[in-house]
């Protein structure tokens, strides 16, 4: 016997874009109907902080979307409002914070787009999809990076294969991001915000991971460049360098009790950097309130090596 469908539960389409270079190339969505006004009453973590009415409506690209910063980052602009568009590889984290949110009342929901960063057929292929469903992106969060397993090499031990594998993973992703989404921006002469996501590890500078160093100092190159080159479409490109943060793959895989010991030795603030802190940063840099801000880089790292 048939039953009627349930109301309450999220609605997701599926939609597979015409090139597929991966298997698991696929666009989810959640839908939602809460009112974003509600959700202060209903559980959202970021009530205490600053509303932007700028980023209500905004469509928001965030590559890394559905874990660590990108994950505190997709939280904020949904309670905030704004349609973002989750780009990561992990599926069952993206449905997971998707879940989450819709428990806090946020809305719109985020949609969902499975894609591996470093495959340019596929990435540019996502983005064909996205600019034809919304039209063109708002505000660009170039956040997925890795700095874990063959990232973490020292100089002889890095191999032409895993030199290749760093740069696409950390850098030329963000750059070929930029080259697909910027021409809708300009059609849209709304403008926009492109936030570029680096690292105090070449400011430190720490040992081990010579290949992801050099893609987070070039980002800051890239970062003023193209901050000069869309200033006149009224594009800004701003980046951010985190410190340590305590992300939940961090907590797994490096915050040992020494390793926590030392960065707060290096800190001038002597606790543990949440998500959440950068992802205000990220935040503020989407919003109309940094209207005047472009081909900056700004350190959230706890005093670390602060703006020297």
């Amino acid at each position: 016997m048939a039953t009627e469908p349930d109301p309450s539960a999220p609605e997701i389409h599926i939609t597979r874009p015409s090139i597929i270079s991966k298997p698991l190339q696929i666009a989810k969505e959640v839908m939602a109907t809460p009112d974003p006004t509600t959700s202060a009453t209903t559980g959202n973590p970021h009530a205490k902080f600053a509303q932007y009415p700028s980023l209500r409506g905004k469509t928001v690209l965030i590559t890394g979307g559905a874990e660590g910063i990108g994950a505190s980052a997709t939280s904020q602009f949904s309670h905030q409002g704004s349609q973002v568009l989750i780009l990561d590889i992990s599926e069952s984290s993206a449905i997971k914070l998707i879940e989450t949110l819709k428990s806090q009342g946020a809305s719109p929901l985020p949609a969902f787009y499975q894609c591996d960063v470093s495959d340019l057929k596929a990435l540019k292929s996502t983005c064909d999809e996205i600019l034809q469903k919304y039209g063109a992106v708002d505000i660009l969060v170039n956040n997925a990076a890795s700095a874990g397993g063959a990232a973490r090499a020292g100089t002889f031990e890095v191999t032409e294969e895993s030199w290749q594998f760093g740069v696409d993973v950390n850098l030329r992703h963000q750059f070929f991001l930029t080259q697909y989404l910027v021409p809708a921006m300009k059609a849209s002469g709304r403008g926009g915000s492109i936030i570029n996501m680096g690292s105090i590890t070449w400011r430190i500078p720490a040992t081990g991971l010579p290949v992801y160093t050099a893609c987070k100092a070039a980002i800051l190159g890239l970062t003023r460049t193209h901050a000069k080159e869309f200033g006149k479409d009224g594009i800004r490109v701003n980046s951010i360098m985190p410190g340590s943060i305590a992300t939940e793959r961090q907590r797994r895989e490096v915050l040992t009790e020494e390793y926590e010991r030392l960065t707060l030795e290096s800190q001038s603030l002597k606790r543990v950097l949440e998500p959440d802190e950068v992802g205000r940063l990220i935040l503020w840099l989407g919003s109309e309130d940094s209207s005047a801000v472009t081909g900056s880089s700004y350190v959230v790292d706890g005093g670390w090596v602060g703006d020297t």
